[in-house]
């Protein structure tokens, strides 16, 4: 298949998207063919920020690494979005071939490594509205020719597109979330299971579950994991 042909094939697979876990999805499977690990929608920190979770849209990364990221408020130290800061190409990464200025606090590499963060794609969005965004390739995987940087910048800016008109899409407000699935949730993203919460509340597996699948629908999530970082990113929890 010819990259031409690839992209035609990648541009009808996003467009086929009608919701936003949809989208993501669709995205993660087009990642893993350039031979990534996980995607992520950011905008692009300005000064101030210092929390990765409320910058990050739709990622793929566990909810675990973005906690600890924010913990330790280690944003600021990640050298690899200054790298897109005066440019508007797709940017490549990796622990072993870059040294860069600022280098990496020791902790935040770890960390990276960790969760197999060690090399990556960095394609930077400019939106209408004058806000940057970036879409990230990241994993473990060797440096792509011009040509795949290139692609990848494409599938970007065409897969934002769409997501932003997703986005715009969504009329109705989410339904409000009650108190019960707000508890239930945060007590999920403290790696509690519908078993040990439902011992904490006094309610049976069956009762959690389902306060967990309504919050996953009002919220349009497609997992858990998903869900947990949607209320960190809506401020529902903390």
């Amino acid at each position: 298949m010819t990259t031409l042909e690839r992209q035609s094939v990648f541009s009808q697979e996003i467009v086929a998207s009608q919701s936003r876990p949809e989208w993501l999805q669709t995205v993660s499977r087009l990642t893993k063919t350039f031979g990534f690990t996980h995607t992520t929608l950011m905008k692009v920190p300005t000064q101030g920020d210092d929390l990765l979770a409320p910058v990050v849209l739709e990622t793929t990364v566990p909810v675990n690494f973005i906690r600890s990221v924010d913990q330790h408020r280690k944003l600021p130290d990640c050298p690899i979005l200054a790298k897109i800061a005066n440019s508007s190409m797709p940017q490549y990464w990796c622990f072993e071939d870059d040294i860069p200025v600022p280098p990496y606090s020791a902790e935040l590499k770890n960390l990276m490594v960790q969760y197999g963060l060690v090399s990556g794609v960095i394609a930077p969005i400019n939106c209408l509205n004058g806000r940057r965004y970036v879409l990230r390739f990241e994993g473990d995987s060797p440096k792509p020719s011009q040509n795949v940087l290139n692609e990848l910048g494409i599938v970007a800016i065409h897969a934002f597109d769409v997501y932003d008109r997703i986005r715009k899409a969504e009329l109705v407000a989410p339904k409000t979330l009650t108190k019960r699935e707000i508890e239930v949730i945060r007590w999920t993203s403290h790696g509690k299971t519908s078993s040990e919460i439902g011992q904490i509340l006094s309610l049976s597996d069956h009762t959690i579950n389902a306060y967990l699948n309504n919050a996953i629908k009002k919220l349009d999530c497609v997992n858990r994991t998903q869900l947990v970082a949607k209320a960190i990113r809506l401020k529902v929890i903390s």
